[in-house]
């Protein structure tokens, strides 16, 4: 039973086990001097992504699904683009968050990181877009974890969720700034870029709150009968009898004018 479990949730034990390793060789550099931890970093990221868009790829994901999420994607790059004059207020990881909670962690990852790449092709790419699409991957991934681990999570349990990942989304990106500019990596220097981003990540999370709040429930609604679409269940049929034709060697089937 436990096993199956896990084989069942490797997707999402797969990006936990990624982020601690993250976090592990941030927080190892300082132990080990002339180590280039932003590229070492990055070339995890790298890795990362490659291996879960291979395993999506591999996986049995029908035409349909692979229609919706690149929907989804596109929903959320638009919303990204669109309010890209706003201090960090944008719609994107709220879609992202509700698309993983109601269509499943490997749709909310793919819906996060398509929306990161799509909407970087106006904004602008670079470096930091690998770390884009793992941290709204991530986003839309844990949405669906939270509705797995709490089935009766409400609305209130879905408002605190949108305000964290408005500071863990930024969290994750303060990673990928303190590894690749700041010099030295020292605690002094890891709070002070943290410190730096505080009120950036809270209009972030107020901007999810505010979302969610007045499109949250239609939003939700209309994901669920996209979902409701997508999943075929068998048509129970009982016992029929077909009768053939009895064929005649040298009779004439065809209709008479």
């Amino acid at each position: 039973m436990l096993l199956g479990y896990i084989w069942k949730r490797r997707f999402t034990l797969f990006l936990v086990s990624v982020s601690g390793l993250l976090a592990f060789s941030v927080t190892a550099g300082k132990t080990s001097a002339g180590q280039s931890w932003g590229l070492i970093t990055a070339l995890i990221m790298g890795t990362a992504l490659i291996l879960l868009y291979l395993n999506f790829e591999q996986s049995s994901v029908s035409s349909r699904e692979i229609a919706v999420i690149a929907v989804l994607g596109a929903m959320a790059a638009v919303g990204r683009v669109s309010t890209a004059a706003l201090p960090n207020i944008q719609p994107a990881t709220f879609l992202i968050i509700l698309s993983g909670y109601v269509f499943g962690a490997r749709a909310g990852f793919m819906t996060g990181s398509v929306a990161a790449l799509a909407s970087n092709f106006f904004l602008g790419q670079g470096p930091w877009t690998p770390w884009q699409m793992f941290a709204w991957g991530l986003a839309g991934s844990s949405a669906a974890c939270l509705r797995a681990f709490c089935p009766g999570a409400g609305r209130w349990a879905m408002i605190f969720f949108q305000l964290f990942w408005g500071y863990a989304f930024g969290w994750i990106m303060n990673l990928w700034t303190w590894t690749a500019f700041i010099y030295p990596l020292s605690w002094q220097s890891f709070l002070a870029t943290y410190a730096a981003s505080a009120w950036f990540d809270t209009l972030h999370a107020a901007g999810n709150v505010l979302f969610y709040l007045f499109l949250g429930p239609g939003t939700e609604k209309v994901f669920r009968r996209v979902k409701k679409r997508l999943e075929v269940s068998p048509l129970q049929v009982g016992h029929i009898n077909i009768v053939m034709p009895r064929v005649i060697p040298g009779h004439d089937y065809l209709p008479q004018k």
